[in-house]
């Protein structure tokens, strides 16, 4: 149940995130139109980018809600945060309808999902870790990560059957809608899931000041952010941006790239658990 707790969350949270990585070119056309489409693509993926801007400061809003009022109403409080904002893209005008205006909404909903994802990935962690038995930490939290991986394959499996399934023309005029109106039934079941999950978070915890474990431990911090920064830029050019290179630059088809992509993913879960496992046997470090 715990485990399972961890991956659902992040499922919907990656899966939400990702669909927009996926769809940019489009959605660049439709939000960002220019006589450059290298121009909307651009803008497109600079919207995208906002959502990072984001990230750290989710992580630590939700992180002191965590140490606050308990683990599992931070966590819950994320998968709603990333549901509303993913189901209002769904439903948006474009900038033919509105204007500019639609940028305008699409960047502050893509910044409200980044403040959710941050919260959400960085809080499941810490619920993974607390909740796991003797020797298999490794293993349990890098459930956050398997969930995580599992939701952008989720999103580039719907975006391959629906590339499949749908003319450029569909696509452009309300294909793309669909996997964001679809993320609110992952939520939902993600909601489910989570309804009868402990909490791990103690009282006396609960009364601790969190400064004190950031002023007690800033070099680990820093050093595990730095290890981060590095994997986050490489993870989003090889799984998320190389679709639209592919597609855009290459002149794949978008089927082909999004089905090479998942393939790609599916490696990465099995990579995950088979380093989660080594860990617990060898140590972290080594």
């Amino acid at each position: 149940m715990t485990i399972t707790a961890g991956v659902a969350g992040n499922i919907l949270e990656w899966y939400d995130f990702a669909v927009y990585g996926f769809f940019a070119p489009v959605l660049g056309k439709l939000f960002f139109p220019s006589d450059d489409p290298t121009t909307s693509l651009i803008a497109s993926f600079g919207a995208f980018a906002a959502g990072f801007l984001m990230r750290p400061v989710g992580g630590a809003l939700f992180g002191y809600i965590g140490d606050r009022i308990g683990r599992k109403r931070a966590l819950n409080l994320s998968v709603i945060l990333m549901a509303i904002p993913t189901f209002m893209i769904g439903l948006m005008p474009t900038h033919a309808q509105i204007g500019v205006t639609a940028a305008v909404v699409l960047v502050l909903l893509r910044m409200l999902q980044g403040l959710s994802v941050g919260g959400e990935y960085t809080s499941s962690i810490v619920y993974l870790a607390e909740s796991a038995p003797e020797g298999k930490r490794g293993l349990f939290t890098s459930s956050s990560l398997m969930g995580a991986i599992g939701g952008i394959l989720l999103g580039s499996f719907l975006g391959s059957l629906l590339s499949g399934m749908l003319t450029d023309a569909q696509l452009q005029s309300w294909g793309w809608r669909i996997p964001f109106l679809f993320g609110i039934l992952v939520a939902g079941v993600g909601f489910l899931i989570r309804r009868h999950m402990p909490e791990t978070l103690s009282e006396q915890e609960k009364t601790e000041n969190p400064l004190h474990t950031l002023r007690r431990n800033w070099l680990q911090i820093v050093q595990v952010s730095g290890l981060n920064l590095l994997s986050a830029v490489f993870f989003y050019a090889l799984f998320v941006f190389v679709v639209t290179w592919l597609v855009d630059y290459v002149e794949e088809p978008r089927t082909l790239a999004l089905r090479l992509n998942s393939v790609s993913l599916l490696v990465f879960m099995i990579a995950i658990v088979a380093f989660a496992y080594v860990s617990d046997r060898i140590g972290r470090k080594r």
